[in-house]
């Protein structure tokens, strides 16, 4: 392979990088594929003489360092707002967003009961997601825990299950329970501080996790 082709390869693998960023819903996710797209164009002007290129991805690539500076230095304001499980904003949520529930959360209704828990997830006072729950003495059993596309950046995760303890404790709640089928919400519940139960049910296919409050 000569180096005329594997500068052609380089231009398109760059071309391919910027595009699929910009088809990404998460902003994280995009500025870091556009970043490495654009450090791809950057070497591949270089390569071929280029330089109107080079400056152009340059410049890409300095923007995308600054934004995703901000993103990873910002200080973002959370709350958690609780819900009746009658809530219409509740249920209108919910429906808006119950295909891409269906996705993560196969299977999941909302079926409105007496020790429902529901908890809107408020970042910079806007609702990027939703905690549903039940109490059972001493445990929360997790039945939805959804987070907006654009916002899976595990800090509404921390903000619950970490910074956000003692709304649990003040319920007399003692341990969080859920379960999983899907391997990227297994590393999402690992990585927020939930770990494997001891104990799993042979009927189901899905791997049951604990965190202690």
């Amino acid at each position: 392979m000569d180096a005329h082709t594997i500068y052609e390869l380089i231009g398109y693998l760059s071309s391919a990088l910027i595009a699929i960023s910009l088809m990404m819903k998460r902003i994280l996710y995009l500025r870091v594929v556009n970043l490495v797209g654009a450090i791809t164009f950057t070497i591949y002007g270089l390569l071929i003489g280029a330089y109107p290129i080079v400056i152009t991805n340059a410049v890409i690539t300095l923007i995308d360092v600054y934004f995703l500076y901000k993103i990873f230095t910002a200080q973002e304001f959370f709350r958690l707002l609780e819900l009746p499980p009658d809530d219409r904003y509740l249920h209108e949520f919910l429906a808006y967003y119950a295909d891409d529930i269906e996705t993560y959360v196969p299977g999941f209704e909302h079926n409105p009961a007496a020790n429902e828990l529901g908890l809107l997830v408020l970042r910079d006072m806007v609702a990027t997601g939703v905690l549903i729950g039940y109490q059972d003495g001493d445990c929360f059993h997790i039945a939805l825990d959804y987070v907006i596309p654009g916002y899976r950046d595990f800090k509404s995760g921390r903000f619950i299950f970490r910074d956000s303890r003692q709304l649990f404790a003040a319920r007399g709640i003692q341990r969080l329970v859920t379960t999983t089928r899907r391997p990227i919400h297994a590393r999402y519940l690992e990585r927020v501080g939930f770990t494997v139960a001891p104990q799993q049910d042979a009927t189901t296919d899905a791997t049951r996790y604990t965190m202690r409050v």
